[in-house]
């Protein structure tokens, strides 16, 4: 739990978009956020009057006991999708602020968070994670920077000295305060220095190929002296704790962030899909560009959005331990975004190719979301190790439970259909396991797909369930969607477990068996009637 489950009061998150309306409008217009990729500087001032008393945006992410605004991760997830909309790179520098301040907000002692988070509130601090290492990348548990112990004439601690290279550290050269990860001898624990301290050494801006504007830098602590007042918790060994707590939230953050990189290719795509006219018609009247750009993004993003509602929903209730959560997340609409940017190229065809029509620009931004924070592939390993462990620590009864709370929902919102598919999945998952077929890392990689795309489709098909048509899509959209959806949630299943089942020369036939009996061709009944809705109220609404 991050602490984020208070909301704002409506006026005040209406006041926050307003501000970033304005931002957009006046200072990231699309010439400034073309000539900040261009030169790939950090953008100081802008950045610094973003956390100036005048905006003073970075509140958001502060209590409101330290002076913040406190908002709850529904609202920080609305936030962080518009600032990502607007420009990736400028998101990135502020959520590394918020990320920054985790192991304070879930780690520090009273008096610590009164101190280093009242200053950051106060002081619009800019504040950088110092945990990746050159030979670690997301493997905390490989940490190699040490932090010995000082002690004063009496033998007591009165400090630390830490040694070691942090690298790919966003904000890393610009930053205030860092909040540093090292390896004390009672275990791995967290750290506060402030800038300017003797032994901190900002090595130089890394030059990216996306998200050119946020800075990015390798840092090195030599003989850095840190008083014991400033190890976060005032006790040793609490740092993995401290970084697995917030993980799953972190990880839903860069979920929003792709969500918002994914909606601005497509808030190109579909305005040029009605004005470029090709042989008569414009290309929003052919299914060969509606069907292959649109649709298929379309409905990867409403999912998207609805497993991002009801995990932020979760983490604002209070329940704990939502780390897979946040791999799903991250996972899931990282790569859906990265498709969608990528598709955004080719269907704005030689224009799409040109920096000024910025979708190339978002295709290099939203490359990232796949990297850091935990690679696609670290998420996979995650994902499907946890949710194995749950499965069979269950006896299969957390797969059931949630076909069974499918099987419920109206025939419209896909759900029955989804828990035909969410059975089979908990079979083949206990069928991989009994058969000794998990040591297979690739065996592991198609599980972590199929437990993705079943829990994804699960939130949509609630979110259909419930949805009452109030915002922009309309009900049948919804519907519609949520189909389309669960179609490709029973390919994934249908190929995955023949590969699993088939593929390792084990041949488990009462599971194939009922792979085949999903029925694929029935399954597919009304998909050109839910393609068509779909891509007609996109062209139309969006």
């Amino acid at each position: 739990m991050t602490g984020h489950n208070k909301k704002m009061n409506p006026e005040m998150l209406s006041m926050v978009i307003n501000t970033l309306d304005k931002l957009e409008k006046n200072r990231i217009t699309l010439e400034a956020r073309l000539e900040m990729d261009k030169k790939g500087d950090f953008p100081s001032e802008l950045i610094r009057f973003m956390l100036g008393p005048e905006i003073a945006l970075h509140l958001i992410f502060i209590p409101e006991e330290y002076g913040g605004l406190g908002a709850c991760t529904e609202e920080l997830a609305i936030i962080s999708e518009k600032m990502a909309k607007m420009d990736l790179a400028v998101a990135t520098s502020f959520l590394a602020i918020c990320l920054g301040m985790d192991p304070l907000r879930v780690g520090a002692t009273p008096e610590q968070k009164k101190k280093y988070i009242g200053k950051i509130a106060e002081q619009g601090m800019i504040v950088a994670y110092g945990v990746t290492e050159p030979d670690a990348g997301s493997n905390v548990q490989a940490l190699k920077t040490k932090a010995e112990r000082v002690l004063d004439e009496n033998g007591e601690i009165k400090g630390y000295r830490l040694n070691g290279q942090k690298q790919f550290i966003t904000n890393g050269g610009v930053a205030d305060i860092y909040t540093i990860l090292a390896k004390a001898p009672d275990g791995p624990s967290f750290f506060v220095v402030e800038k300017g301290a003797e032994g901190l050494v900002p090595g130089k801006h890394e030059d990216k190929h996306g998200i050119r504007a946020s800075d990015t830098c390798a840092f090195a602590l030599e003989d850095l002296y840190v008083p014991k007042e400033d190890l976060i918790g005032l006790i040793e060994g609490q740092g993995l704790k401290q970084a697995n707590q917030v993980f799953g939230y972190t990880r839903l953050m860069v979920a929003t962030f792709a969500l918002g990189g994914a909606m601005a290719a497509m808030e190109r795509v579909l305005p040029y899909s009605r004005q470029r006219v090709q042989f008569g018609t414009t290309l929003s009247e052919k299914q060969g560009y509606t069907h292959r750009f649109i649709v298929p993004h379309a409905v990867e993003l409403e999912a998207s959005r609805a497993y991002i509602e009801d995990t932020a929903r979760r983490l604002d209730s209070g329940e704990e331990d939502l780390e897979v959560e946040g791999s799903i997340a991250k996972y899931f609409v990282s790569e859906a975004a990265d498709s969608m940017a990528n598709d955004a190229i080719q269907a704005l065809g030689g224009y799409g190719y040109i920096r000024e029509y910025e979708v190339e620009k978002i295709k290099r931004d939203v490359r990232i979301l796949t990297i850091y924070e935990g690679t696609s592939e670290i998420q996979r390993s995650i994902i499907s190790m946890f949710r194995m462990k749950k499965t069979v620590k269950s006896k299969g009864s957390f797969y059931r439970d949630m076909a069974d709370s499918l099987s419920s929902l109206p025939e419209e919102t896909a759900g029955p259909m989804l828990a035909r598919v969410v059975y089979l999945a908990n079979d083949i998952i206990l069928a991989a396991r009994r058969n000794k077929l998990t040591k297979f890392q690739h065996v592991m990689f198609i599980l972590a797909d199929i437990m993705t795309w079943i829990e994804v489709g699960d939130a949509l098909c609630r979110k259909a369930a419930t949805y009452k048509g109030e915002q922009k899509p309309s009900i049948d959209f919804m519907m519609a969607v949520t189909r389309l959806f669960a179609r490709d949630v029973l390919n994934k299943v249908y190929t995955g477990g023949m590969k699993i089942l088939k593929g390792c020369g084990k041949d488990i036939n009462d599971i194939a068996e009922k792979i085949d009996s999903l029925n694929l061709a029935d399954s597919m009944t009304g998909y050109m009637k839910d393609m068509d809705l779909v891509a007609d109220e996109m062209v139309k609404n969006f």
